[in-house]
């Protein structure tokens, strides 16, 4: 039996509508699992003089407000070298996300699991996580394809339109931005639906995923009762890394 190579590391993105907590569950994620890192989408915002402007305000939620060139060239060094480029600096951690509201007690749980397991294990790779609102759009078909895993948050347009409005607002690359009144409903949702309606069945981003499509492109989806439940995403992610420690685990040598 020889040593199967390991991979530099396990690049998992986490998508998903804005304020469907996807940089909440990446950092709890972090706390839980050892050596992981995140890297956030909104690091790949162009100057604020560049972003597009719909209807008379500027849209910071559609693809051409990104740097793509930036976010390929950066997921490629992670691909490579297991890390983060030495010169990418987070701006996104400055951004208060609030209290995840999830129990002390269910997080350390999930951290004695994960450590029982990794002890018992051959995984020795790091993980490094992605989190962003348009990870898994068609018009990322090729950034898409980088990710090992794909975690996919739901959430209905009633919650992201409280969530995304008690905000104070977002540091950017040259300042601060504060949603103006109407922009959820002028800018943030209609992008979304737009984005994303390919992946549910007929179209309808309050329906349910359409397994097939999700299937073909590898994205896992969020269940349904976790919506509201930041624990039980939670639990649900942390069940889905566990198994790929151990699938990979397992599978680690060969003939």
């Amino acid at each position: 039996m020889t040593p199967r190579p390991s991979r530099p590391v396990l690049l998992i993105g986490i998508s998903g509508p804005s304020s469907s907590g996807k940089t909440t569950l990446s950092r709890l994620l972090r706390d839980i699992f050892p050596r992981t890192s995140i890297l956030h989408l909104d690091d790949f915002y162009l100057t604020d003089a560049q972003i597009p402007v719909k209807d008379g305000v500027q849209d910071w939620d559609c693809v051409e407000s990104l740097n793509l060139d930036d976010l390929s060239n950066s997921l490629s060094y992670i691909k490579s070298h297991g890390k983060s480029p030495p010169n990418l600096v987070s701006k996104e951690d400055q951004n208060s996300v609030g209290d995840h509201g999830v129990d002390e007690a269910v997080i350390e749980q999930c951290k004695d699991r994960v450590q029982k397991l990794l002890e018992s294990s051959a995984w020795d790779t790091p993980i490094a996580i992605v989190d962003g609102f348009l990870l898994f759009s068609e018009s990322m078909a090729n950034i898409r394809e980088l990710f090992d895993l794909k975690l996919f948050l739901r959430t209905s347009y009633d919650i992201a339109k409280r969530r995304r409005e008690i905000r104070s607002g977002y540091v950017t690359l040259e300042g601060f931005w504060e949603d103006p009144p109407g922009y959820v409903d002028l800018i943030v949702w209609p992008n979304y639906v737009q984005d994303h309606a390919f992946l549910f069945e007929g179209g309808n981003v309050h329906g349910d995923l359409d397994e097939s499509v999700c299937r073909k492109i590898g994205i896992r989806g969020m269940p349904r009762e976790a919506e509201e439940n930041v624990s039980s995403c939670l639990l649900w992610a942390v069940q889905i890394l566990e198994d790929v420690i151990t699938q990979e685990s397992s599978s680690k040598e060969q003939v």
